[in-house]
């Protein structure tokens, strides 16, 4: 599973500093840090679509693959989800357009964005669905080749509204992203889907809703509060210091996400399905070491060579964006705890721990809006990145604490047992 990622993550990940660069030269700091707002707002609406219920997909599809009468619960209550919080979205953009152009771009221009949005929040919904599907049923080399044709395609047209519209037509080739996705996805998986989903069957009913209203409190902390503080902070960045520094942040943000998107997809493939099967103590610490021997070492390696030649990379994807090279310091060190923390953190998914999840992660972010708002007046956009470090180690030492609580026997049972939360 990580060979076959590798290659579509090379891939994407030349292609996309390829695109990068484009942009960065077109457009500048501030088009950069105006792209970012908008890629903020979409992974909003990939969780408030579908009630942020992706990771719950993933878990209980994985359970029950071979229990059909049990996948038609999960999927009546999935797409009931999923048409509900589409329903929202849409009202939400199209009504209320001018509004959150004015308050992401600080001007109303940009508010045909949002009503086209509208229009196509039910694709982000249905690719979300579908996304966490194929997942769940862990069928890896059709999900690569999926992700690879869709981001091909999707890059292809970015490129071309870049150059005939510019910062316009990125913003719209962003937007229209996921309804590529959704109908590649289609199309490479119609035997699966049409395997797994029985219309017939589909109810709007919610039989698994306390279940999966676990995971949409997670996914609001996780997912809607982190990129609404990443968007509150890039304006903070804009109103206190300069736009070129907003730019500065989120291209190193944007460089961040490249390399973490192996990660994620690791999170998502592997670890969330085995971390579910889990029992006992002795089974996660051996898990986790074994993860952990297998991916640190390699991660930790990539960090480090991005580090030693971060002037060639701002030169290669970044020109004259100078200003970030004293950014690569912090958040490297800080991705790296943020990777080795989250492998342990993908437990309270796996074991649908809601208390834990939301509680770290406020921590983390707590911290993280805290520290950044306390350094920003002092070191500028270094300060943000030095916040983003310092909230990691915290939410590492907390995460480890808490995973490792879970398997710990009730007061006078020698056995470990499973006590979920």
């Amino acid at each position: 599973m990580t060979s076959l990622n590798a290659g579509v993550i090379v891939v994407r990940l030349v292609i996309s500093l390829f695109v990068q660069r484009i942009i960065a030269q077109l457009l500048g700091p501030g088009g950069v840090a105006a792209i970012g707002q908008l890629r903020n707002v979409m992974s909003m609406l990939m969780s408030i679509t579908t009630l942020g219920v992706f990771n719950g997909v993933v878990k209980y599809v994985a359970e029950h693959k071979n229990n059909k009468s049990e996948l038609s619960k999960v999927y009546s209550t999935v797409f009931s989800f999923a048409f509900l919080g589409s329903s929202i979205a849409a009202i939400g953009l199209y009504f209320w357009a001018d509004h959150w152009s004015e308050k992401m771009f600080s001007s109303s221009e940009f508010g045909f964005v949002f009503k086209l949005l509208a229009l196509i929040v039910p694709a982000v919904a249905m690719q979300r669905v579908f996304n966490g599907i194929v997942n769940g049923l862990s069928a890896y080399k059709k999900f690569v080749k999926i992700e690879l044709f869709a981001y091909l395609l999707a890059t292809a047209i970015t490129i071309y509204c870049l150059y005939t519209y510019k910062l316009d037509g990125i913003l719209i080739a962003i937007a229209i992203t996921p309804v590529i996705q959704l109908l590649t996805l289609v199309y490479l998986f119609h035997k699966i889907l049409r395997e797994h989903i029985k219309l017939s069957q589909l109810k709007f009913s919610f039989p698994y809703w306390k279940e999966l209203l676990a995971f949409t409190l997670m996914s609001f902390v996780s997912t809607i509060l982190l990129n609404y503080i990443e968007i509150d902070i890039r304006l903070m960045i804009e109103n206190n210091i300069t736009e070129a520094d907003a730019g500065y942040w989120t291209a190193m943000t944007n460089i961040s996400k490249n390399y973490m998107v192996f990660a994620n997809a690791i999170f998502t493939l592997y670890i969330i399905p085995k971390f579910a099967t889990i029992t006992t103590r002795k089974e996660f610490t051996k898990e986790v070491l074994h993860i952990y021997k297998t991916l640190l070492p390699l991660f930790g390696a990539g960090m480090l060579l991005v580090f030693i030649f971060r002037d060639y990379v701002i030169k290669l994807v970044y020109p004259e964006f100078y200003g970030m090279e004293p950014l690569f310091k912090w958040q490297l060190i800080g991705d790296f705890i943020r990777f080795a923390a989250l492998i342990l953190a993908y437990q309270f998914l796996a074991k649908r721990r809601v208390i834990p999840f939301v509680v770290t992660e406020l921590l983390s972010l707590g911290l993280f809006y805290a520290f950044s708002k306390w350094f920003i007046d002092d070191y500028g956009a270094e300060g943000v990145v030095f916040a983003h470090m310092l909230r990691y180690g915290v939410y590492f030492v907390a995460v480890l604490i808490i995973a490792f609580t879970y398997f710990k026997p009730p007061k006078g049972e020698p056995q470990e047992v499973q006590t979920e939360v």
